[in-house]
């Protein structure tokens, strides 16, 4: 049985970040997130989620937590919890809800906008070219193509791929890795172990009990963590069938030409797909037909 409840749960993320009582856990959240490096958010003021256009015709934004802080700026963020298509485009398009938003109706508004900040935390890895396939953590802004400089600073996108931050409890360095490792693991833990014991994170823990949940709120957890797991298992699945798919037409080409070559840059290729996908290495093994020995090697090289 478990003692803490999931994160990455619809009911538990907005129990623990979206409680105005539990004020302090989500600011410490989002200044280890952003990483800014100017003033730290101090105070935040918990909005409705529920973003709508210009008239009734247009389509609503629905964020998962939604507030601003004492300067005014916009802070969003999102849990995704399987793949998406287009998903960036539509973290950018969610955004310009908050942009119009902003707007003052009559001549004397001068257009000077407050801060977007949109942070996603995502429960599968991105397959885009723009970014860095070793990376779990992205930062974008508006930046200069040629000078390589940010060149608007009030609009900021932060992708958070937690299936591919691989690092052990151990080798936990700094605050804001414990966050990341915190949402992988809470649901497991049994003990508090040494780098969650800042008082921010045994606060945190003591929300999540499941103990602590009346009996409508732990039916509704309980609710949110099946959809969370038969989602994920279909994910999987489709993972699964499809690298299998792909392997068995590499290896039909292949032998059809005669090319033992092909063979394996077919399963170098499958291999290194599951691991971006933050599959075990047992299964990249039965997937690819590549050694776990051999898989360890190939991953080292990549480093």
């Amino acid at each position: 049985m478990s003692i803490y409840m999931n994160p990455l749960t619809d009911f538990a993320f907005k129990k623990l970040f979206g409680d105005p009582s539990n004020k302090e856990i989500l600011i410490d959240f989002i200044n280890a997130v952003l990483r800014e490096s100017k003033p730290k958010i101090t105070d935040l003021i918990i909005m409705n989620s529920e973003q709508l256009g210009q008239t009734e015709k247009e389509r609503m934004a629905v964020y998962d937590l939604y507030c601003t802080n004492e300067s005014g700026d916009h802070v969003v963020v999102e849990i995704q919890r399987v793949p998406q298509a287009h998903f960036i485009d539509r973290t950018v398009y969610y955004s310009s809800f908050l942009i119009q938003k902003q707007g003052v109706k009559g001549s004397a508004w001068n257009y000077e906008l407050k801060s977007i900040y949109v942070i996603s935390l995502l429960n599968f890895a991105i397959q885009a070219e723009e970014m860095n396939q070793d990376e779990y953590y992205h930062k974008a802004k508006l930046i200069d193509v040629k000078g390589q400089k940010i060149f608007y600073n009030k609009l900021t996108f932060v992708y958070l791929e937690l299936p591919k931050f691989k690092k052990q409890v151990e080798q936990l360095n700094t605050h804001f890795e414990n966050w990341v490792w915190l949402f992988g693991y809470m649901e497991t833990l049994n003990e508090i172990p040494e780098p969650l014991t800042e008082p921010i994170f045994m606060k945190l823990l003591d929300k999540a009990k499941l103990e602590q949940l009346k009996p409508y709120e732990l039916s509704e957890y309980e609710t949110t963590l099946k959809t969370l797991r038969d989602n994920h298992n279909a994910m999987q699945y489709a993972i699964e069938t499809g690298l299998k798919e792909g392997l068995k037409e590499g290896f039909e080409k292949g032998k059809a030409e005669g090319n033992v070559e092909g063979k394996v840059e077919r399963a170098i290729e499958t291999a290194k797909i599951a691991h971006a996908e933050g599959l075990p290495l047992p299964l990249i093994s039965k997937l690819s037909g590549l050694s776990v020995d051999e898989l360890n090697e190939l991953f080292k090289e990549e480093k």
